[in-house]
This record gives structure tokens, sequence and C-alpha cells, in this order.
């Protein structure tokens, strides 16, 4: 990773940081060399304070730190963008961002997760897992379940049983992913199919 550290003349570049999970933009930083030389050794964000003019590792006195998870450099070599998994709010007044937003999670987005979760487990098949034992089945089983959640789900709703239409609900869905990712699909592709009919 080549950066331009010298191209604002000051050697410093911008840091974006970007939630992992969320997505959501938590602040704005500058870093010199020794700072990101400083946060990919520590996997910590440390950040070059203009004002105190030194090294400055968010969370040095909050604990609020930022756990790297993964570093871009963009197209020009002179901005980066950082994901992290924040271990509290961002900001010095104690808001989860500096623009002051929720960082809540997106619960859309725990499907991705989940959907990389299978892909793991189809992956290593680790002894044990139920995920595992559906993918040895085979597509009987996998469609088998697909179809028996599907009636339960039906069944918890005409029966205005919410609770069992939730629970039943979500066996569906996990069952149906297992059935993407056997067939070597994702979620995503589900979606995909959705958007194109949208327009």
């Amino acid at each position: 990773m080549q950066i331009e550290f010298n191209k604002m003349g000051n050697g410093l570049v911008p840091a974006i940081i970007q939630d992992a999970k969320t997505n959501k933009v938590l602040m704005l930083g500058y870093m010199n060399q020794e700072a990101f030389e400083k946060t990919k050794a520590d996997k910590k964000v440390t950040f070059y304070s203009r004002t105190k003019e030194r090294l400055w590792q968010k969370g040095e006195t909050s604990s609020n730190f930022l756990l790297v998870e993964r570093i871009l450099l963009d197209c020009d070599q002179d901005t980066l963008l950082i994901y992290v998994t924040p271990q509290g709010p961002t900001c010095h007044k104690g808001t989860d961002t500096c623009w002051g937003e929720e960082n809540a999670p997106n619960d859309i987005l725990f499907l991705t997760e989940l959907q990389d979760f299978i892909d793991q487990r189809k992956k290593e098949m680790p002894e044990g897992s139920y995920t595992t034992h559906l993918f040895n089945k085979g597509i009987r089983k996998i469609t088998q379940k697909v179809g028996e959640e599907a009636v339960e789900t039906v069944i918890g709703a005409m029966a205005n049983d919410n609770e069992n239409f939730l629970y039943e609900g979500a066996d569906l869905l996990y069952h149906l992913i297992v059935l993407l990712t056997y067939k070597g699909y994702r979620i995503e592709d589900l979606v995909r199919e959705l958007r194109s009919r949208h327009k």
C-alpha cells in the first residue's frame, strides 16, 4: 500500500472511519506515516492529532477503541477508508458518530452475515453442526425442510399465532438460505431478482 503522505504538504492523509458491520461512517481523522504504521501493528486506530501535535490512539483515555477490520486506499492514494469494530461511542461527546447519528445495526444486513456463516459451514463442514448435517443429506432433505417450514409458517399465519408465525418464518428463511448455498447461490441473488422485477 503506497500512501501519498506528502500530497497535502503536511505529511497527513484523511482517514474515514466506517463501522464494518453497520456501514455507518463514524468519524474522520488524519494520519501520518507513523500513525498508519501503529494502526496496522496494534489493530487499533491511531491518528495524528493536529491540535496536540502528537499521535493519538482513539480510546486511549475512554477505552472506546476502534478495532481495525480492513484498510482501503483510494484511487489517488491519498485517502484511507478504515473499517472498524467500535468498542463504544466514537465521538468525544459520547455519541455513536461524530455527526450525532445512532450507529444501530441494520437488521436486514444480518442476512448477509447469516449467508456468510452458512457459506463457511459448507466450506468447513464441522462435525456436530446441523447445517453440515443438511449439506451431507443433500438436496432431497434440504428441500423437504424448506417445504415443511413453509407449511408451518402458513399454519402459524392462518391460526393468527404471530409468535409461531415469526418463529417458523425464521426457520423457513434459514433453510432457504441453506438451499441457495447448496445450489451455489446466495440470498443476494434473490434480492437481485426482486430488484429487477421492481423496475
